[in-house]
């Protein structure tokens, strides 16, 4: 075990992770001839082979499955380290992996993205946009440093923030402008466009319409993106509801209406999470009021709303 590096072990849990040599590659920033040199090399200062490979698929062995499971402890504590010697220096520099869910992400990163550049020049920001469960995972497995995303995530092991409650907004055909909104029982009977299972905010959406989760698609209408419900709505197949923060950006071009609902509105708490041990505690409540400050800027470009 001499001559087994970090390096290895990155790229190990990488193939692992991705199980495909290809991408496993592309995520660590190397060639692929690369990887498999070092994953052989690896493997060779082991004594024992990590994986079962075919042309089809690439499979742990036995012995794999147990140096993943330690790999991953490793790079974590690894990770943690990183993050103290971030910590004990001050101040926010080098690298900062920060997690976002598709729903937040197009309309807030623009602006988060400066305000970090300009707040904090030492900053080298990695984002990655996923659903809720793979962002707890990654937090978990110590591959991002925070995620902001919709509370609660109740998960023991991290830290919640709140940062700011914004509400959701009808979605309707143009045709239906100046018309009475509908309340929740009234939306209940409607065709609803929701985002594909998976998503939190098709959960809060049925949630506000006291459906089930689990609703069959008899009168609903799943897409993968907030771009693409709108687009649906203008073809006239429903209606839909919309974050705030993003109807700027979803309906500048397409020709729906849009309209508040009655008091109490539909809402949602945006936070952001992290490792309840992490070094950079400090630091992330740091990053914490920069989110909220960016946020402002979205959610007042919606503001033109009754």
């Amino acid at each position: 075990m001499k001559n087994v590096t970090f390096k290895q072990f990155r790229y190990f849990e990488a193939l692992a992770r991705h199980g495909h040599f290809g991408r496993a590659a592309e995520a660590c920033s190397i060639s692929q001839p690369a990887l498999s040199m070092q994953i052989k090399a690896f493997e060779e200062e082991l004594g024992s082979a990590l994986f079962e490979r075919d042309r089809r698929q690439l499979r742990l062995t036995s012995f794999g499955e147990e140096i993943a499971l330690r790999a991953r402890e490793i790079l974590r504590t690894l990770d943690d380290l990183e993050g103290f010697a971030r910590a004990s220096k001050g101040g926010l520099v080098g690298r900062l992996r920060i997690g976002v869910i598709p729903t937040i992400a197009p309309y807030l990163l623009p602006s988060l993205i400066a305000d970090l550049t300009r707040l904090h020049q030492g900053l080298d920001l990695h984002v990655r946009e996923t659903l809720t469960p793979k962002l707890v995972q990654e937090l978990n497995e110590g591959r991002l440093d925070a995620a902001i995303v919709a509370l609660p995530v109740s998960e023991p092991s991290l830290a919640e923030a709140a940062l700011f409650t914004e509400s959701f907004v009808l979605v309707r055909p143009r045709r239906d402008e100046g018309r009475p909104v509908p309340d929740r029982e009234a939306l209940r009977e409607m065709k609803l466009l929701l985002l594909e299972e998976g998503h939190c905010f098709r959960d809060q959406a049925l949630s506000f319409c006291n459906r089930p989760s689990h609703a069959q698609p008899r009168d609903l209408l799943d897409a993968s993106s907030l771009s693409t419900l709108v687009q649906m709505v203008e073809a006239g197949l429903g209606v839909t509801l919309v974050p705030e923060m993003a109807v700027a950006v979803e309906t500048r071009s397409a020709s729906v209406s849009v309209a508040r609902f009655a008091a109490p509105e539909p809402s949602r708490t945006i936070g952001m999470v992290w490792r309840r041990t992490s070094p950079l505690a400090k630091q992330l409540l740091q990053i914490a009021e920069t989110v909220c400050q960016s946020a402002g800027a979205s959610r007042r470009a919606a503001a033109y709303l009754d």
